[in-house]
């Protein structure tokens, strides 16, 4: 059994990532910024804890006790064009994506590093090693957050620390319709908006992402990249084998 922190626990992904792990018996501390948000899981701890203010993640780890694993989920997105995106919303994207997962890895680090073992779950997307149109602060974010990831596992891998990073595609978890949407219905972007849905092919569901973590975490040596579902593992090997003199373009896999 391990101790697991969530982060965004309150709902979608990470609500079901907490429901998975108790289920399989280990000690979870689920996370909100809102701790009324947890309420009726089945979890040992309801603490709050926003990836973005220093003071609640210290308090946070001090409440929760010794910590095997860090599951890293909080998050959200955008629609906009790059072209007048707001740039507050991007920065507030890196603020919660990439810098607020930084935070917390940064606040467990050291006590697993004097163990001699733990282990880091980021929850990323294919989105992390491919682009979609109007939702590119989002990739961009992600893309940054696998690079911090990757260097993590770099460093922290002889002090006995594993990393993983998890990449589903389109998730059935509602954040995609609760996301700003930064677009004129009459502007020269609506029609690639309205085509978006097609692009990001077929959705799997929260509980496929919390089995897919949860079998990571169990396995003795998890691999770094972990895709959910077969459509990620497509479109993330046809974006491997793409050439790189032009764009990969998601229209050019066969779903």
């Amino acid at each position: 059994m391990e101790s697991v922190l969530i982060t965004g626990a309150s709902r979608g992904i990470g609500r079901a990532i907490a429901v998975e792990l108790a289920a399989r018996g280990h000690r979870v501390i689920a996370t909100a910024r809102d701790p009324q948000t947890l309420a009726g899981l089945p979890v040992d701890q309801r603490l709050r804890l926003d990836v973005t203010d220093q003071d609640t993640v210290d308090q946070a780890i001090r409440q929760a006790g010794e910590i095997d694993v860090l599951v890293s989920n909080a998050g959200t997105t955008v629609r906009a064009p790059l072209e007048n995106v707001p740039l507050p919303e991007v920065d507030q994207l890196f603020q919660l994506n990439t810098l607020g997962a930084l935070r917390v890895a940064q606040a467990v680090l050291p006590a697993m590093r004097e163990r001699g073992a733990g282990r880091l779950v980021f929850v990323s997307s294919i989105q992390g090693r491919l682009v979609l149109p109007l939702i590119g602060p989002y990739g961009a974010s992600k893309w940054a957050l696998e690079a911090l990831a990757e260097t993590l596992a770099i460093e922290t891998g002889h002090f006995g620390v594993k990393v993983s990073i998890v990449q589903p595609g389109a998730v059935s978890s509602g954040g995609a319709e609760r996301a700003k949407v930064f677009l004129d219905e009459n502007g020269p972007y609506a029609p690639l908006y309205a085509a978006l849905g097609a692009l990001r092919g077929e959705a799997v569901t929260p509980q496929d992402v919390a089995v897919t973590v949860a079998q990571t975490i169990e396995r003795p040596d998890p691999p770094l990249r972990v895709p959910v579902g077969p459509p990620a593992e497509q479109a993330l090997r046809a974006r491997k084998e793409a050439p790189e003199d032009r764009p990969f373009l998601l229209t050019d896999i066969n779903w």
